[in-house]
């Protein structure tokens, strides 16, 4: 993706490896946060983790970015990442349980 700094795009995530019951959602919770993205992030039945970011695109760039490592005890083997306009719905970002 162009980096223009400023325009919103939003990212729909798919995380697979060990990334369940090692704090995946939560942190990245407060990576979104710390960058002012909006959003959620689930745990899915298969084991992988989904998340949707929307925000500024350097932004959502940055949180993919720290997706692709996760937290420490994560073992993170593959990122899809799915490039969608932005709806500007979102207003913070949350743990979907």
């Amino acid at each position: 993706m162009e980096n223009h700094g400023t325009a919103k795009v939003a990212a729909r995530l798919k995380i697979t490896g060990r990334v369940q019951g090692v704090f995946f959602r939560a942190r990245t919770q407060e990576a979104a946060q710390a960058k002012g993205v909006c959003g959620w992030v689930r745990n899915s039945s298969d084991g992988s983790v989904e998340a949707l970011l929307e925000g500024e695109e350097q932004a959502v760039v940055e949180v993919v970015k720290w997706c692709r490592t996760g937290p420490p005890s994560a073992q993170v083997t593959d990122v899809a990442v799915s490039w969608q306009p932005a709806q500007g719905n979102l207003k913070d970002f949350r743990i979907i349980y």
